[in-house]
């Protein structure tokens, strides 16, 4: 099986945008199509709360032939327009779908941060982790949902293997990021989040990456933005994941970045694993 996460960062900038920046955004779309994934989970797609409209619809529906598409999108009493996930598969998969809400603090249960897709014998999730934010404002509320994320997957764990994607919004140990020393209180890079990882991973979940290419550095899923060579001079960071259970660790065959070309901000992330 063949599995792609991607913050797409607006889903209707890639569909609909006309900047140059859309034009980048809808050359890596084409390009995930290229490698036909079994699966496509996407985050940040900034929908409406009732999701895609009709010719985003028609569109998705055009790009992405014998696929079914379900979403999660961010509701009343959060912010419109904010956070939301996706996931797009192929019509021969039968899973059942699932928005859970896992008693995270605020309005992030209304965010549309999860997805999971339940197969005969695994699950499939995504997760669109809440930032910390600007002056680590949320860090707080962001503790509280690690440890309250962490406890759904140990669940879904205890009745079949999870495999869990998507931007996990931690950079988990220095070599995770170029610039570990001038990060150490930026959102993404504190003690707390990187903590939350560690327990995360400490309830019997795999790196997938990491357990493939072990400790190489200098790869990276997500350059800034607001820094115009951040991804010239590869000043990145590696906050999104695959992550499986221990038990399955064995079974993954490829864990990797897929090429964004000269797009900054995330670039999706493939993982190949024999089920």
């Amino acid at each position: 099986m063949k599995f792609i996460s991607w913050n797409i960062d607006s889903l209707n900038a890639a569909l609909l945008g006309t900047s140059a920046r859309a034009s980048l955004s809808r050359n890596v779309l084409n390009t995930i199509i290229e490698h036909n994934p079994d699966v496509i989970a996407l985050q940040e797609t900034k929908l409406s709360s009732s999701g895609p409209n009709k010719k985003q619809l028609e569109i998705l529906k055009e790009k992405f032939k014998n696929y079914e598409i379900v979403w999660n999108c961010s509701t009343e009493p959060a912010r419109k327009g904010y956070a939301g996930t996706m996931f797009i598969y192929k019509n021969n998969l039968t899973p059942a779908v699932t928005y859970p809400q896992i008693g995270a603090p605020g309005t992030m249960d209304f965010e549309g941060r999860i997805i999971t897709l339940e197969f005969d014998d695994y699950y499939l999730t995504q997760v669109y982790t809440p930032n910390a934010g600007e002056g680590l404002t949320r860090l707080e509320d962001r503790q509280i949902w690690d440890i309250k994320y962490a406890e759904y997957l140990d669940n879904l764990d205890k009745k079949k293997p999870v495999i869990a994607g998507g931007d996990f919004n931690v950079a988990h140990k220095e070599i995770d990021l170029a610039h570990p020393e001038s990060n150490r209180r930026s959102a993404g890079f504190t003690d707390e989040e990187r903590e939350g990882f560690t327990n995360l991973l400490a309830k019997g979940f795999t790196d997938t990456f990491r357990y493939l290419h072990g400790d190489v550095t200098g790869v990276y899923t997500w350059w800034a933005q607001r820094a115009r060579t951040s991804k010239i001079n590869n000043s990145g960071w590696r906050i999104d994941y695959w992550l499986v259970s221990d038990r399955i660790a064995d079974k993954v065959i490829k864990s990797e970045m897929i090429d964004s070309g000269p797009r900054q901000d995330h670039t999706p992330i493939l993982l190949e694993i024999d089920l």
